[in-house]
């Protein structure tokens, strides 16, 4: 039994996600034959190419042919005069990026722009689709499915379809594979994974071809209603994923019966079933991850950054605009601190990894102590971030732990620092806490990074003030930050209790079958617009970085401040002048 897991684009280009390393692990831990092959790295690498941009200009030209300045659109136009110029040089941006280089920030930001550049050419031709190093936005939207299926198979306007063709399509053919399994965390994944099952099923191989991830668990309720999906796919696969494939392996190897393969949604006798849903997944016994077959080197960074996570879910679980478990509860399992600490060992053996990325939602203080107690004891070197609240039990003491430990960044969920819509969302957190870890973990010589958001429901002018006031209050000690506007997304509680949130109306168009986001009436407050007119405004009044490039993704900002760790340097400011 083979199996041949997929990664689509888009997630970042600078580190693997976790998805396929821990379901290969535990497939081959039970004797499954897998290929696994990250297609966004690998997107990422042909596109930022000399010849494909080449290429991309060729079309343009096809596309424009014989036109005058004035007749063609700017971005056409501006693709005309810097396209060669940007072709002859990506490949020194890249290499840059693949290199300590990336340290030095002229020639990092050089490189910078060059990709950024290049990416934008390369979309051109499927315009209004954009790739960036951040989103993917398709020429249309794929909550819908008539949508979906239209541009899996056009090639004008979808970009990964001829580059599928050419990079993955025959390596499939070539490893006859039993089972297609393509992974789909975010909505910006779902057409280049269903443009995938697409060539796979229009290929004519026999083989079954399934998608999941947390994108396909939130839309467990809608794909049973959309059943033009099922002439790109097999089945669905919603939530943990280790042991529905192994029980779909090994149904596909006796010729038996997919009715008691968990958690699976396939077509059987023109009629769609959702078969009986298992959250206990294969957690507890979660072993390393396996990366084996990746190349790392391929990544757009200057070194590995590895993920790993210390448990699963969120043991806080209550935030009203955080859907985590997508409807099926917190489910919080911690590992152990030694077998987190084993796989750390397991992923610097194998891989040389010095950067490790806590995937988790929330490390535990508990957690965060021992684990540092534990690497400072046994002398491991290695530098790691993760996300953490802002709890109580993080005090100085801790924070110093942590630092010596390797800690190098911590993510925190700021959110508000209004008093009253910190209860409001039950964020279980006290401004006098944020204060003050904010602080210690300056001292301590970690960089603090935060995520704040405006707009939840019932959220006012002032309510929104006191975030800006309690962020620019602690400039001496916040070193990134995030802001945005809330998104009311499936399964979260404001979704499933609207009115105990402020919302008045969730607006569910009937075309956006596959949508997982919603607009919305709120009772009082301001409105999404005005959240988005406050985020844009304080973007604009902040101070211009020298280096962008070092900000521009969480995996480059714990690259970048770990190098000034090793350097003996301070750490710059988020809102002070370079």
């Amino acid at each position: 039994m083979k199996a041949f897991l997929v990664f689509p684009p888009q997630w970042t280009p600078a580190m693997p996600h976790l998805a396929l390393p821990v379901l290969t692990a535990y497939l081959r831990s039970h004797g499954v034959e897998v290929v696994q092959r990250d297609l966004n790295m690998e997107t990422y690498d042909t596109i930022l190419s000399r010849a494909y941009l080449e290429q991309a200009l060729d079309r343009l030209h096809v596309d424009y042919p014989g036109a005058n300045g004035k007749s063609i659109p700017r971005q056409v136009r501006w693709a005309f005069e810097q396209g060669p110029q940007l072709a002859n040089q990506i490949e020194r941006a890249k290499a840059v990026f693949h290199s300590s280089a990336f340290y030095d920030g002229e020639k990092s930001f050089e490189a910078f722009g060059s990709i950024v550049q290049s990416l934008e050419l390369a979309s051109l031709p499927h315009y209004p689709a954009q790739l960036d190093l951040l989103t993917f936005a398709p020429a249309l939207p794929v909550d819908n499915s008539r949508n979906l299926i239209q541009l899996v198979c056009d090639p004008r306007r979808n970009m990964f379809l001829d580059m599928f063709k050419r990079i993955i399509l025959p390596d499939i053919e070539r490893e006859q594979p039993d089972i297609v399994g393509i992974s789909i965390p975010a909505i910006g994944q779902m057409l280049a994974g269903m443009t995938l099952a697409y060539l796979v099923k229009q290929s004519g191989l026999n083989c079954h071809v399934t998608v999941g991830g947390p994108h396909i668990s939130m839309l467990r309720e809608q794909i049973p209603q959309a059943p033009s999906l099922f002439n790109l796919i097999d089945s669905a696969m919603v939530f943990d994923g280790e042991i529905p494939l192994l029980r779909l392996a090994e149904a596909l190897d006796s010729h038996s019966s997919l009715a008691n393969v968990p958690n699976l949604i396939y077509k059987t006798d023109d009629k769609i079933r959702l078969n009986a849903i298992s959250l206990q997944g294969a957690k507890r016994e979660r072993m390393a991850p396996d990366f084996s077959g990746l190349d790392l080197k391929r990544y757009l960074a200057p070194e590995p950054v590895l993920p790993l996570m210390t448990a699963h879910g969120c043991y806080h679980g209550l935030c009203g605009f955080c859907n985590v478990g997508y409807g099926g509860g917190k489910g919080y399992y911690p590992l152990p601190v030694d077998q987190v600490l084993e796989q750390i060992a397991t992923l610097q053996q194998k891989y040389g990894a010095r950067h490790i990325f806590f995937a988790d939602e929330a490390i535990t203080p508990r957690t965060l102590r021992l684990l540092s107690e534990q690497l400072i004891t046994q002398g491991v070197q290695v530098n790691w971030c993760g996300c953490v609240r802002f709890e109580h039990a993080l005090s100085q003491d801790l924070l110093e732990t942590i630092s010596h430990g390797g800690g190098r960044m911590l993510l925190f969920g700021l959110e508000t620092a209004s008093e009253r819509m910190i209860e409001h969302i039950v964020k279980g957190t006290r401004r006098e806490t944020m204060s003050r870890i904010l602080k210690e973990s300056t001292l301590a010589g970690i960089w603090n990074h935060t995520f704040f958001f405006f707009g939840f429901p019932t959220e006012t002018m002032q309510d929104a003030q006191d975030t800006v006031n309690f962020v620019y209050a602690h400039q001496d000690s916040i070193h990134s930050a995030a802001p945005g506007e809330f998104v009311l997304e499936r399964y979260s509680p404001v979704y499933l209790n609207p009115a105990r949130f402020g919302v008045k109306r969730i607006i569910e168009e009937p075309e956006q079958d596959l949508a997982i986001y919603f607009d919305y009436e709120p009772e009082s407050g301001i409105d999404e617009a005005m959240a988005h007119t406050l985020t844009e405004r304080l973007l604009d009044v902040l101070p211009t970085k020298r280096f962008p490039q070092f900000y521009v993704h969480d995996v480059y900002r714990f690259l970048y401040v770990s190098f000034l760790h090793r350097q003996g340097q301070g750490l710059p400011l988020w809102l002070a002048d370079d």
